[in-house]
């Protein structure tokens, strides 16, 4: 009898382990998972003019016009490549680097959107080629910083001038998130911790003498399609959107600069580098770029994406000449790229009938 009850007893035992094993791989497989369809990922950052001061400084050198290393090496960090995205290029260059791309990062910088053939103008094709593959279902982010998101409510705003004027230089500020900011996209599954971190601490570097505000936005319909997460208010009160993602698109921009707090040390700027800071400005790196793995895109082949990435060119120690970047890539005569030599097997533009560029 007692050997029956404790082989009994034994199968009940394996019955139970084997249940629990299979309660517990349910729940592991239950757990949401995004497998990234390319672990890979280039990214395009979009060159600039000169500035005022850039051009005192280095105009006799004969460069037309730089990256912020900063920028970078945010991309870098967060585990992508960056391929330089030249301005003064025809549609047909833009149409065809983007191709082999997996998203494009449109800088801060201190450039005007009326200058021909500059920063503006280039961003005006990335954006409507960006917007034409979401719509053929290519999923295909676009990230603005600073003057690169005030660019792009510009440009989703047809050209209209609509930015107010801030006073928010030098200025480290927390975030004031708007009771529904867990609804979008970029802060949905942001750690609480790095929450905590945004909400409470000064940690966001901002640097702009121009600004977005909701008002901005509902004056031209903007807010019907685009979602504002967070807002903050600059040195006289003034408040201003802080974040914000289109509705439909993965496009997202942020007035503040993470990549300052990680890889900006000029003095004096007011740029916080705790290790919260650090953190928190991690994450908006790691954001984008898992976005850009939902991309597919790809350069014909190695060989060819190794001619166009940032490694061909070195940064200069513009820290050395008062600029408000330690490193910059300078370029001369920004390079006429063929589009034949860049163009990617795999993924072509598909343009929507009726729609043009």
């Amino acid at each position: 009898m007692k050997i029956a009850l404790v082989f009994v007893g034994l199968v009940v035992l394996l019955i139970n382990q084997g249940h629990a094993k299979h309660v517990i791989e349910s729940q592991e497989r239950s757990v949401p998972y995004f497998a990234p369809v390319n672990e890979q990922p280039v990214i395009g950052i979009l060159s600039q003019e000169l500035s005022y001061l850039m051009t005192q400084n280095y105009g006799d050198e004969g460069y037309d016009s730089y990256i912020a290393a900063s920028y970078v090496k945010f991309v870098e960090g967060a585990g992508a490549r960056v391929v330089p995205i030249w301005i003064n290029q025809p549609l047909d260059y833009y149409e065809n680097i983007m191709s082999n791309l997996n998203g494009v990062l449109l800088p801060g910088g201190a450039t005007w959107f009326n200058q021909s053939n500059g920063y503006a103008d280039a961003g005006r094709h990335i954006y409507d080629i960006a917007v034409q593959y979401n719509d053929n279902g290519d999923y295909f982010p676009v990230w603005g910083t600073c003057l690169g998101f005030e660019l792009l409510t510009y440009l989703a705003a047809n050209g209209s001038e609509h930015r107010a004027h801030c006073s928010s230089n030098s200025q480290a500020l927390p975030l004031n998130f708007k009771n529904d900011f867990r609804n979008s996209r970029m802060f949905a599954e942001a750690p609480n911790d790095v929450i905590d971190i945004l909400s409470n601490e000064p940690v966001t570097a901002n640097f702009h003498q121009f600004c977005v505000t909701e008002a901005n936005l509902t004056a031209l319909g903007l807010d019907q399609e685009w979602r504002v997460m967070s807002v903050d208010r600059d040195w006289n009160g003034m408040e201003f959107i802080s974040t914000i993602e289109h509705k439909t698109y993965p496009f997202y921009g942020i007035q503040f600069h993470p990549e300052k707090n990680i890889y900006e040390w000029v003095q004096n700027k007011n740029i916080s580098h705790t290790a919260n800071a650090i953190r928190a400005a991690q994450y908006f790196g790691d954001f984008f770029v898992e976005e850009s793995r939902k991309s597919d895109h790809q350069f014909t082949s190695e060989t060819v994406l190794d001619k166009h990435v940032i490694y061909n060119y070195q940064p200069t120690f513009t820290g050395l000449k008062r600029s408000s970047f330690e490193q910059c890539y300078m370029f001369k005569e920004s390079p006429k790229v063929l589009p034949k030599v860049l163009k990617s097997k795999k993924v072509a533009l598909k343009k929507k009938a009726g729609a043009g560029l």
